[in-house]
Formats: structure tokens, C-alpha cells, sequence
């Protein structure tokens, strides 16, 4: 089948390769120049079932604790999500999304561990992820989580302080810490590293990447048509960065017709996160899809010789302040917040502060924080939490969207999930309650 797809961020590239690797022919069509230009750029990078959950599930929306606030730009859209999220967050709401989310959680990690062995993948990733407790009520927050985890058979340790010293021994002893969950299998990855590696994987199986190309609008039918129009690369870079200077040093996107072009296929998937629901709704799907913005800061790592476990071996998360402190090869990364809506160009202080404090409590002095990158990025998410993969009632059209903080841990998966339906097998796992019908009800 020819096939095309729209955006390039890691749920898109690991769909385009898995599809190529069914032996479709792929096209994929990306607005910035290169993959993983957006919210793939620079998160968090935390993979594995432990620690993904329905925000609506968690608390962590509405609790007032620093970056766990929901800041939003209140417009009627911004209200009608919220809205939505406070009634997908009762109890049973709540677990039923959970489980969905940790089921295809499991299985991404599966996934991605078997691409990384087969294709023999080498970008920044360590195992091990760490929950840190700064008190009595922050583990009981965490009591029903676990509960789930025990059900799905998901390893996990409770520490006490000293168990996450040994853990992660370059924790400052001067902040007051309760305990940890410490789970083994989670793992941190360098999200934009490996959707470049995916990527190259992707062209050698003769996948076609159009960048600097906006996808103007869907016409579905038996071979539905994708209107689509290269635009300058000055009017794509507005995130700038390596990423669109890379591609222009002979990764460049092929040449395209000047003006609007429609092209047809056999089969199209979404996989363009925001700039979804505009393509969507012309054609009667309307998603309650949200910017839910977060940030990140990445600092070189200090070396010294004395002591070698300076900064984290791994993953770490404050489960208070819903920030995760990652280690990336020689850098240390420190993610969170959740700002609904707004600008996406300015920037919060008061949630680069409290990246600053957090690392600072943990790990005070482990990076050259003179020299660190800012990041803001929107997270695209669905209210109830879980993404939406599959058929979507519109002739011809396929969706993989929706995965919002958690695109690193569920892409793999999601892929994997969407090529079987494609190609009209039935997939490794139960995919109950990730269709678009949910949404609907």
C-alpha cells in the first residue's frame, strides 16, 4: 500500500518504520525540517510502565504544588477540556485509563527493546527510575497506583531514605526525604536521538520524508488525497535549534512542487499532534485535544574525580513537584510542568524556577547550570489520558495521536499496534478503549 503520514515527532517516525517494515510505501510529511522537532525535542525521556498514568487519575492537576498546578489560559475551549478531565477522573475512570495506558506501556517497552537489539540502536538511555517521597502523604497519593502495578505484574521496590542512597548515591542528604519506589524496569532514553536512529532505519526500508511541508487538508475516500505545500524553511524553523540546521546540512527534505499539491494513497495516518484536530474537523471528528505545555532545562554534567556518582545514574522523579531529573550520556536534563494553553513562545519563570529548585534539592552542583538549554514544549493530550490508535470512522484515514507526556513510552507500541490493524492482523495486545469510540460516548 502507499501510505502517508503526517508529522514526524517519535509516534510518527516509529510508525512510518513500522509500516515500511511491513513493506508498505511511506511518505511522511513533517512542517518543521527535521523529525522530532517538538514536543519530541526535549522531554523527559522516560520509558516504561511504572510511572505513566492518566493525569486526570493522578491529582496532579489540581493539587496547588508548584509545576503539579495546572496553569491555564482560560478561553472556553481551555475550560471545556478541564472540564473533561475532572469527569475522567473519578475512581473508576480513572483506573480503567490507567490500566489501558500501563497495558500498551509494557508492550512499547517490549518493542522498543527488541528494535534496539535487531537494529542495533545506540542513543543515551539508562535503566532504572527512581520515585523520590518527601513525605508520609506523598507515598500514600501513591497507594492506588501501585495497587495496579502489582496487578499487571510490574516489579517494583519501596525504599526507605537510606534504600535510595544506594539507589542513587549523589542525592543530597540535606534534603528531607521519606522513601522511594524504585522501579528497575523503567528506563530513561534520549527521545530525539532515537527518532533520528529511527528515522534513517525508516529510509533505508525506502520510507520518503517530506519536511518543511504543511498538509493543507484531508479529502477521504477508497484513496484518500493529501493536499500538501512546501513552505521556506524560514517559515518552518521557529523552534530553530540543531534539529532544522541538521537538515539542512544534507538531510534535507526532497524537492516539492511550488504551491499546493494533492497527492493520493491507499491509506493515511495522522500523527501530527495539535495540528490534528483542524484536519480532523472538516470531516465530522472533533478531538478535545490540548496543549498541555511543559519544560525542561539540560545542563552539562560536572566531572570530578572525587566523586564519581556526582549527579543521577538514571532517572529520578520528584513525586511532589512532578519534575524528573534524567541523565543523558554526560547531561543532566530536568523536566515538568503542565501549562494549558497560552503562548508557546513565552516562557514561565516561575516553571524554570522550579526545575532550578528541584535539581538544586537533589542535586545541588552537579551541572554547569551557567550553560543550560531552555525548553518548552506542548504536550498534545486527550483528557482521560490514553492516545487514540486506529480507524477513525473517516474513510481511508488512520490516527496514532493523543499520547501526550508519554510519546517516548507508548510510541513504539502504538506503531507496532497501528501496523497490525492495518494490515488487518489482530494485535499483540488488547487495544480495548484506545479507538477513537471512546471519545464519542
Amino acid at each position: 500500500m502507499r501510505i502517508a503520514i503526517i508529522g514526524a515527532g517519535i509516534v510518527g517516525v516509529a510508525t512510518a518504520y513500522e509500516l515500511a517494515a511491513d513493506g508498505h510505501e511511506m511518505t511522511v510529511f513533517e512542517r518543521r525540517g527535521s523529525v522530532a522537532a517538538e514536543a519530541s525535542f526535549a522531554n523527559a525521556g522516560i520509558n516504561g510502565p511504572g510511572y505513566v498514568t492518566p493525569w486526570s487519575a493522578t491529582g496532579r492537576t489540581f493539587d496547588g504544588l508548584g509545576l503539579a498546578r495546572l496553569r491555564a489560559a482560560f478561553d472556553i475551549t481551555t475550560l471545556g477540556w478541564i472540564h473533561k478531565l475532572r469527569h475522567a477522573g473519578n475512581a473508576q475512570r480513572g483506573a480503567t485509563n490507567r490500566a489501558r495506558l500501563q497495558r500498551l506501556a509494557l508492550f512499547s517497552r517490549e518493542r522498543l527493546h527488541e528494535l534496539t537489539r535487531s537494529l542495533r540502536l545506540d542513543y543515551e538511555r539508562s535503566e532504572g527510575c527512581l520515585v523520590l517521597l518527601r513525605g508520609k502523604r506523598d507515598l500514600a497519593a501513591l497507594r492506588s497506583g501501585l495497587d495496579v502495578l502489582r496487578e499487571l505484574g510490574v516489579a517494583f521496590d519501596e525504599l526507605d531514605a537510606e534504600g535510595c542512597l544506594r539507589v542513587e548515591p549523589g542525592l543530597s542528604p540535606a534534603t528531607p526525604l521519606h522513601g522511594g519506589i524504585y522501579l528497575a524496569g523503567d528506563e530513561v532514553g534520549n527521545c530525539r536521538q532515537l527518532a533520528w536512529l529511527m528515522r534513517e532505519q525508516a529510509q533505508h526500508l525506502g520510507a520518503r520524508f517530506r519536511f518543511h511541508t504543511t498538509v493543507r487538508a484531508l479529502h477521504p475516500g477508497a484513496t484518500p488525497g493529501v493536499t500538501h505545500e512546501q513552505l521556506g524553511a524560514d517559515e518552518t524553523t521557529r523552534f530553530g535549534g540543531p534539529g532544522d540546521a541538521a537538515s539542512r546540512e544534507g538531510l534535507a527534505t526532497q524537492p516539492m512542487a511550488l504551491g499546493p499539491v494533492t497527492d493520493a494513497f491507499d491509506a493515511v495516518v495522522v500523527c501530527a499532534a495539535l495540528g490534528s484536530p483542524l484536519l480532523l474537523a472538516p470531516h465530522g471528528l472533533q478531538l478535545p485535544l490540548a496543549a498541555v505545555h511543559g519544560y525542561s532545562i539540560t545542563a552539562p554534567l560536572r566531572h570530578i574525580e572525587e566523586h564519581i556518582d556526582f549527579g543521577p545514574r538514571s532517572a529520578v522523579i520528584d513525586d511532589r513537584y512532578k519534575v524528573t531529573i534524567s541523565r543523558l550520556g554526560k547531561r543532566v536534563r530536568v523536566a515538568g510542568g503542565a501549562q494549558v494553553g497560552g503562548n508557546p513562545e513565552r516562557h514561565d519563570p516561575r516553571a524554570i524556577a522550579t526545575l532550578h529548585k528541584v535539581l538544586n534539592d537533589w542535586y545541588p552542583g552537579a551541572t554547569h547550570i551557567r550553560q543550560a538549554q531552555q525548553w518548552k514544549g506542548a504536550r498534545p493530550m486527550l483528557p482521560d489520558g490514553p492516545p487514540v490508535i486506529g480507524p477513525c470512522g473517516i474513510a481511508g484515514v488512520w490516527l496514532n495521536l493523543g499520547h501526550g507526556a508519554n510519546g517516548f513510552a507508548l510510541a513504539c507500541g502504538s506503531a507496532r499496534v497501528l501496523a497490525d490493524q492495518i494490515a488487518g492482523r489482530a494485535p499483540a495486545i488488547d487495544v480495548e478503549g484506545l479507538d477513537v469510540s471512546r471519545l464519542r460516548g
